[in-house]
């Protein structure tokens, strides 16, 4: 490695050098897939560019590939207009109407010779909008609904293919540009993350276009990133000074950029053509890593794309040619009921193999015993499967004709077909769960990555084959016994070498007091997240031991009685109370919130926060919530006030439109007495005490007399101007 230089200018061209070369292997990795380095030595390069900018913070760019995952997880999205709208298209499924697509144009324009369009797949992903200043991403935004999208640029930068700046060429790069793409999933991916889902009892994402989207639609970009995503680029949008004047020319200089392009496309003249590359693709389909679901067909020429103009919500100059659902008929063998991490009965349907879209099919989920009372669904019964883009295949419908009568029903289970716990219903009867809870070895092994998680118990090393190992061989029945592991225990398991023992034996110890918040949602407790695990134990320290009635939990605004039900239903299980004393013996003492104060100056106030702040969300809302008051996710009627940090985005405006009080964090740490903890200035890095410091001001006694609620309402009133939002 080269020693990264210590003299500015030096370490200030060494940077630059390294993230050229950086962003040249991602290209060559990620667009390519003709890697020239070895990954140890990419590895090694972005250490060094690491260690330099963490040695000179003013060195760090927007695009340098150390931030493609650095940004802190959001409260939500900001909403992002496109300069140009990002149409959808008219959907075709008949060659017959691709012939009278071209006949419209042809006529349009009042031409006999033929046309010539680019034939290019339909990506089953979700449509991104990418800007680019002088070359460097700026921003990215979803499709929405053509007009207005969605703000995930922190997302987009996970994606190994995105270019966090052009590569360079003869010609410098336009002021501004919007590139338009799909974001994909590959399919070996989408299996990995459904096999991930599964052992953690969450539901499976049942085609690669939702897996995608809810990808890029997570709150916390470490989550995306965690997801493989891939980018193809396929058109600009608003643009300075590009020349180009066919869509042909616009891929190749996409290209250019250092952009993926999907190498399935083709130049066609006149519908005859058109038509065989369409056809080309279709073959191709079953050979893609990812899904695609037709053709998109595009005039070439941009200047007639310009005269044929567009409809109110599709481009005349476009069509998208759909394949057809991939269907195949086959006999239902059995039907198995699985149970996942929370319980839930899901009925799968075993299969006759049969090849539906080159895949062997011997599985097809029956979603919930509803559904499957709905479909009617029987043993013995010819079904029609379908994967139309789905990897997951689906029932369609019972071939009922086909029926001799001896076929049967499977009814919702009363008991667990793997513990033999008492079954029951959720109100309207669609979702069925086991009542055992932890001590069901079904959830078992999901129970245990839930517990071990970052958010919950944060034991680091817990991985799947390691887990797997433990409850194979019966070494861990349930999540206490996993404080009485020992080394001994470790040493005979595969791939756990000395090292790795004590590391995890010391991550399984440091566990031990956790937070109580965290521990209630380690325990995976039906419908409590991580925000109602912390409010039921700020409210209820002593939950463990005895847990308040249904009366008592419903008191809270937060809870209602669907989740005061599930909460006194875990905690009355003896399988569960099992538990509970077993981590309790294994010397589990979880740190216990201290006491709100007797004064809680917000008392009954409901609080809404937006924009980034000084201090970590987290331990403002502690704060907040310490002074007595409730933390909402989004702006109404009942809102007292809202704080505005920076970047603030639709709640701010909402805010206004409803005439909400809006203050900044410096206004309210003055009304709760924590002067210390205002926002700093410009290149101040002072931190506050807050909530968890340890000083008296975390717990509300910083200030001689707190503001009253009155006094903080009529304060926030009394200014006249609003805290300035950049």
């Amino acid at each position: 490695m080269i020693p990264a230089p210590d003299f500015p200018e030096n370490a200030r061209r060494r940077a630059a050098e390294l993230r050229r070369e950086i962003n040249f292997h991602d290209h060559r990795y990620y667009v390519l897939d003709e890697p020239v380095i070895a990954d140890a030595a990419y590895d090694r390069l972005r250490a060094e560019l690491a260690e330099l900018e963490n040695r000179h913070p003013e060195l760090v760019t927007p695009d340098s590939p150390t931030q493609r995952i650095g940004a802190a997880p959001r409260e939500g999205f900001v909403k992002a207009a496109h300069r140009l709208p990002m149409y959808s298209l008219s959907n075709s499924y008949e060659m017959e109407e691709v012939r009278d697509f071209d006949r419209r144009l042809r006529r349009l324009f009042g031409r006999d010779d033929e046309l010539t369009y680019v034939v290019e797949p339909k990506l089953d992903g979700l449509a991104v909008e990418l800007t680019y200043d002088h070359g460097r991403f700026a921003c990215g935004s979803t499709r929405g609904d053509g007009v207005t999208g969605e703000d995930i640029t922190a997302n987009l930068k996970t994606i190994g293919a995105l270019p966090l700046a052009f590569l360079p060429g003869d010609t410098p790069p336009p002021a501004t540009v919007d590139i338009r793409g799909e974001v994909v999933m590959h399919l070996t991916e989408l299996k990995r993350l459904n096999e991930r889902r599964g052992a953690a009892g969450e539901p499976p994402f049942a085609n690669p276009r939702n897996a995608a989207a809810g990808s890029l639609r997570q709150l916390d970009p470490r989550v995306t990133a965690e997801r493989r995503l891939d980018l193809f680029c396929y058109a600009l949008g608003f643009h300075d000074l590009v020349d180009c004047t066919a869509q042909w020319e616009v891929l190749e200089l996409l290209e250019r950029w250092g952009f993926r392009v999907t190498p399935d496309r083709y130049r066609a003249t006149g519908a005859a053509e058109v038509i065989d590359a369409c056809r080309r693709i279709e073959a191709r389909r079953g050979e893609l890593p990812y899904e695609i679901d037709g053709t998109v067909i595009k005039l070439d020429r941009l200047k007639l794309q310009d005269e044929a103009g567009s409809k109110s919500r599709s481009p005349r100059w476009a069509v998208a040619w759909k394949f057809p659902a991939r269907q195949e008929t086959t006999r239902v063998v059995d039907i198995v009921i699985q149970v996942g991490r929370t319980g839930v009965l899901t009925p799968v349907a075993v299969l006759e193999p049969v090849h539906i879209g080159g895949i062997e099919v011997h599985r097809a989920t029956l979603h919930n015993f509803s559904d499957l009372a709905e479909k009617d669904v029987r043993i013995g019964d010819r079904v029609v499967v379908e994967r139309a883009g789905d990897v997951i295949p689906e029932i369609v419908a019972p071939v009922t004709a086909a029926r001799t009568g001896s076929e049967r029903q499977i009814p919702p289970p009363a008991v667990c077909p793997v513990c033999g716990a008492p079954v029951a219903a959720d109100p309207g009867g669609i979702m069925h769960r086991c009542t055992a809870g932890l001590s069901c070895p079904a959830q078992l092994k999901g129970s245990i990555f839930h517990f071990a998680g970052r958010r919950a118990m944060d034991i680091d090393g817990l991985g799947t084959r390691l887990v797997d190992q433990l409850v194979e061989r019966g070494m861990v029945q349930n999540v206490a016994d996993l404080y009485t592991l020992t080394g001994d225990d470790l040493a005979g398991l595969d791939r756990m070498a000395d090292k790795s023992a004590a590391n995890l034996l010391h991550a399984i110890d440091a566990s031990r007091t956790r937070p109580l918040g965290r521990l209630l949602f380690a325990l995976g407790i039906r419908l409590v997240g991580e925000h109602l695990a912390m409010l039921l134990a700020a409210r209820f320290p002593d939950i463990l031991r005895r847990c308040p009635d249904r009366e008592t939990l419903e008191a809270i605004p937060e809870i209602g009685p669907r989740v005061a039900a599930s909460v006194t239903e875990f905690f009355a299980a003896p399988g569960n109370r099992q538990v509970l004393e077993k981590l309790t013996a294994a010397g589990v003492r979880p740190e216990v919130p201290a006491p709100p104060p007797a004064h809680q100056p917000l008392a009954d106030a409901v609080i809404v926060i937006t924009g980034t702040l000084n201090r970590p969300r987290a331990e403002v809302k502690a704060r907040l919530e310490q002074a007595g008051a409730r933390i909402t996710g989004s702006v109404s009627r009942q809102t007292t006030f809202l704080i505005a940090g920076t970047e603030a985005g639709s709640k701010l405006e909402k805010a206004r439109q409803l005439g909400i009080d809006i203050i900044d964090e410096n206004r309210l740490n003055e009304l709760l007495g924590d002067s210390d903890s205002a926002v700093a200035a410009p290149g101040d890095n002072r931190r506050g005490g807050g909530a968890g410091s340890g000083d008296d001001t975390a717990a509300g006694n910083g200030a001689a007399n707190p503001p009253s609620l009155p006094l903080l309402t009529a304060l926030s009133r009394s200014s006249t101007t609003e805290p300035e939002i950049s």
